[in-house]
């Protein structure tokens, strides 16, 4: 879905997943260190997390919703909603020292996108419909990482699979068809 407001400009683009959940989560860390991994292709599902270790940062599921874009695309998205976010949260009345700490962070995010500062981009998917874009597929892409993993059951549970009945799925509609006749 994409929205652009004709008042003031102000566009979205949120993804909707319509496919299933995945059987294994993914985890893709990408090493951010030249121009061409800016222009790579993401798939930001609503069930991914994102971090940024350098920066000891990270955010959960949903908080910058699903989108599809570039790197760079969502590395500007995150520092927008982290400014607005920061503007209402450390307004005039928060400490000095706080304010200068969101400033700080906020100049690392423009090094970042300067690459003045390499960083590795992780983005952890429990449901395991994230992507980014290798630039050497289908060979090895020496800064593009992919791993599967097992869920948690607080995972499962957050997805919705622990309550899931499939166990006899397929009696169960026998017999709703019976009832119906």
């Amino acid at each position: 879905m994409a929205t652009t407001c004709d008042a003031c400009g102000h566009r979205t683009n949120e993804v909707k997943s319509g496919g299933a959940i995945k059987d294994q989560g993914c985890r893709l860390s990408l090493h951010i260190e030249k121009e061409e991994d800016f222009r790579r292709d993401v798939l930001k599902s609503d069930t991914c997390g994102m971090s940024i270790p350098e920066l000891d940062f990270e955010v959960g599921w949903g908080a910058l919703s699903s989108r599809f874009t570039t790197v760079e695309g969502l590395l500007t998205a995150t520092k927008e909603q982290l400014q607005q976010q920061g503007s209402l949260m450390l307004g005039d009345s928060a400490p000095q020292f706080k304010r200068q700490q969101m400033t700080d962070f906020l100049v690392k995010f423009d090094d970042i996108l300067a690459l003045k500062l390499p960083v590795t981009l992780v983005l952890d998917d429990a449901a395991g419909n994230s992507y980014i874009q290798s630039l050497n597929a289908p060979l090895d892409d020496e800064r593009l990482s992919k791993e599967y993993y097992t869920r948690t059951f607080e995972q499962d549970d957050e997805l919705g699979v622990n309550d899931m009945k499939t166990e006899n799925y397929e009696q169960l509609d026998a017999v709703a068809e019976e009832n119906e006749s």
